[in-house]
């Protein structure tokens, strides 16, 4: 039997209050962006439920690509079926002689919002318990770990029979919370970083410092790489590159050494305000974990955040590396993220950086230039690039031939 239908199942969603249709509406929005290239899809939205409508679709392929977009709970392939018992009984069953196999147990799950239906859960438990057990031959019922779930949900509108039901990403809808930068390195952090604020709502965009000669195009290419796989979430992605060359050389000759890493950070953070300002963001994200490295003590972030009053979102700070690495993994960053082309922050990086920088300190050697005038041209001179998913990148086909 073919599924008609996706029933998805909101999730944190539902706690919402008033605003609840404004978050439905921005899901239904990212998962019509999803399944766009697929003409015959419709989208039903309640405020219970969404119902995706595969009109002839595949079930597989649409839950494969509805199965990472934040806001669902979870999702089950569904057919929809008449209140009537002996029709939702004949359709429970062809769905059921579909997908078993000999040797598997199973069970029913009814749920019954609509109370004026005619059995209540236990009793369509049984009914349709029952019906399969009399229909398919050497089959047992196992309630705690059955190979089958089979789900009855009985609706106002209608009754609707599944099979599985499948976690989704969880989290809010992308961009339904209003606008954060992420300070975008190269490394495996701060992709992680964005994805994770992502997931609870935010609009993210990436804020690179780009300092050639002394890193490569590959390094800036890497970073429009990440961007790809974030821009997977929303749609596209907005890159901001600030060329950084003038003022990471200003800040070896008149910082010393110990302290040009707490400079560099706080320089960086005054830079990425100023963008976020003029695009219209409410806060910083970062990728900082405490601890890791020399900047990401708390003495260094007490002493880096004194320039902006701008809340700064730290996803990753009680994470350690491995747990970092896993997520990196599963959003497909990490292969990128390690490729061997340094970014400003590592080829510029001190030997012995000072790990408890005091405040007082790093103010005084500060106050010996005027860094101003160059933050004002480096944030007049941001290149600020659209980055779309690489799975809608059309390639110049003459390319493949070399």
């Amino acid at each position: 039997m073919m599924y008609d239908r996706i029933l998805v199942r909101y999730g944190e969603i539902s706690t919402k209050g008033r605003n609840r249709n404004k978050f439905i509406d921005r899901l239904r929005k990212n998962v019509k962006r999803s399944l766009s290239d697929l003409p015959n899809i419709e989208i039903k939205a309640d405020r219970d439920r969404m119902f995706i409508l595969l009109n002839g679709e595949d079930s597989a392929e649409v839950g494969k690509r509805i199965k990472r977009i934040f806001g669902i709970q979870s999702y089950s392939p569904a057919i929809k079926v008449e209140k009537d018992i002996e029709k939702m009984k004949d359709a429970a069953l062809d769905l059921f002689r579909s997908i078993h196999k000999q040797g598997q147990t199973f069970k029913i799950s009814a749920k019954r919002s609509d109370k004026t239906f005619e059995l209540d859960t236990n009793e369509i438990n049984s009914a349709f318990g029952g019906h399969i057990l009399r229909n398919v031959d050497g089959l047992t019922v196992d309630v705690r770990r059955p190979d089958i779930n089979l789900q009855i949900e009985i609706r106002k509108e209608a009754a609707y029979i599944s099979a599985e039901n499948i976690r989704g990403a969880g989290g809010l809808p992308a961009a339904s919370g209003g606008k954060g930068m992420l300070m975008l390195s190269g490394g495996i952090d701060s992709p992680v970083a964005g994805y994770l604020t992502m997931k609870r709502g935010l609009e993210v965009e990436g804020v690179h410092f780009f300092s050639p000669p002394f890193t490569s195009e590959r390094a800036k290419q890497k970073v429009i790489d990440l961007s790809e796989k974030l821009a997977e979430v929303s749609g596209h992605f907005a890159l901001h590159i600030v060329p950084f060359t003038e003022i990471q050389q200003a800040i070896h000759k008149q910082v010393p050494e110990n302290y040009t890493m707490t400079t560099t950070r706080r320089l960086m953070l005054r830079i990425t305000d100023a963008i976020r300002e003029k695009q219209g963001g409410l806060a910083i994200i970062t990728g900082e974990s405490l601890g890791q490295v020399a900047s990401q003590t708390l003495e260094s972030m007490y002493a880096i955040n004194e320039v902006t009053s701008t809340p700064i979102i730290r996803p990753l700070i009680t994470m350690d590396k491995l747990e970092i690495m896993d997520i990196a993994h599963v959003i497909d960053t990490h292969d990128i993220s390690i490729r061997p082309y340094e970014d400003c922050c590592t080829v510029f990086v001190p030997a012995s950086p000072k790990t408890k920088p005091r405040l007082e300190k790093v103010q005084n050697f500060e106050s010996y230039f005027d860094f101003e005038e160059l933050i004002q041209k480096a944030v007049e001179g941001t290149e600020r690039i659209i980055v779309k998913p690489a799975s809608e990148r059309k390639d110049d086909p003459i390319d493949d031939l070399f």
